[in-house]
């Protein structure tokens, strides 16, 4: 494993520079690496590299440790989970106007998702599901609808704020905002410190004095969300996800809508994937002289060429006239069985032909 990097060589400041001067450039190296930004396989990694150097360095108490000791002094005191939250203010000051989420959004770049901090965890929201039943046709041509949602939605009262209207969130006094209060613990010699998530605000750094009459302070009530849906063409029966429309849950992460389409049988046509199967019925006459017979598909009639001998079962591809792949370019294709129809009863002049003719074979 290779060695850290000196951490203000990996923001590029130097130790006199100020705590603002600190920030600044953070910023500009976060809006440059940010995974959600920069797609480049090393940015992930480099953007984790510039926020552990910013969250030792935004924190008084870490730099001066690291000042003196280097990386032994912070690595040797503080836990990985120590470091990143006792910054959490930092982080969310820099990403206010960032369109992240601060704090939590940092973890779940870096950590995947939920932060994986334990007690720093950010709650997520169930999954909820909806079922839809389409048509063929709808799968064909893909299409847009509204579907409705029972769901925790914002407080119409206080717009989601969970404050009594006229009033706001305050700082917590107890954390000073930051969510977490440290907690030391002499073992003997050595003294151990443990960041916990503040027990006043329950790690969110801000707290409601007047919580709003109607949601009890919580942002939320039960309602019904509108949700438009964009059905493509070519969709087939399964489960598809539009993630951050499941439940939501106050200071919480959204859960996932999961949208469970099924497709309709066809009294005709038989699917695939992007293929369609058709069943044509032909008399025995035309199938051993030969016709030109029109036969449906899910645009328009298509004619087809019977050749002349044809067999039971024949199959016939009509190339291009099937349903749209839905994630790649072109259609499938439409397959014809042809059928002979063989009369169940015939009369005696059909029987006369028919006798007449199989002496011709012999």
């Amino acid at each position: 494993m290779s060695a850290k990097r000196d951490y203000y060589e990996v923001l590029g400041v130097s130790k006199s520079e100020s705590v603002d001067a600190i920030k600044s450039q953070y910023r500009k190296l976060a809006l440059k690496f940010h995974p959600d930004r920069n797609k480049s396989p090393e940015a992930a990694e480099h953007f984790k590299e510039i926020s552990e150097a910013y969250a030792v360095l935004s924190d008084p108490e870490k730099k001066k440790l690291y000042d003196q000791y280097g990386h032994a002094g912070v690595d040797g005191k503080y836990s990985t989970e120590d470091i990143f939250s006792g910054a959490r203010g930092n982080f969310d000051e820099v990403f206010s106007n960032f369109g992240s989420g601060g704090f939590d959004s940092i973890f779940e770049q870096l950590f995947g998702r939920g932060g994986g901090f334990g007690g720093f965890s950010r709650q997520r929201g169930q999954d909820l599901l909806h079922e839809v039943s389409i048509t063929l046709d709808d799968a064909f041509h893909g299409k847009k609808f509204e579907i409705d949602i029972r769901k925790n939605i914002d407080c119409n009262k206080c717009s989601g704020s969970g404050c009594s209207p006229g009033t706001r969130p305050e700082t917590c006094p107890n954390c000073g905002g930051q969510g977490q209060v440290r907690v030391s613990r002499s073992m003997g010699f050595s003294t151990f410190v443990t960041v916990q998530p503040c027990s006043k605000c329950h790690g969110q750094g801000k707290f409601i004095s007047k919580p709003c009459s109607e949601c009890k302070g919580s942002g939320k009530v039960k309602g019904t969300k509108h949700l438009p849906l964009d059905l493509p063409a070519g969709i087939d029966n399964g489960d598809y996800v539009i993630s951050g429309e499941g439940e939501s849950i106050p200071h919480g992460q959204n859960g996932d809508l999961i949208v469970r389409v099924r497709v309709q049988p066809h009294p005709h046509f038989k699917r695939d994937g992007a293929d369609i199967f058709y069943d044509a019925k032909i008399s025995i006459v035309d199938a051993c002289l030969g016709k030109s017979i029109e036969v449906p598909t899910l645009e328009k009639p298509e004619k087809l060429k019977v050749e002349e001998g044809t067999q039971p079962n024949s199959i016939v591809k009509l190339k291009g006239k099937g349903l749209p792949h839905m994630n790649s370019r072109g259609r499938g294709d439409q397959y014809v069985r042809l059928v002979i129809d063989i009369p169940n009863k015939l009369n005696k002049q059909q029987k006369e032909l028919l006798e007449k003719l199989g002496q011709t074979f012999e």
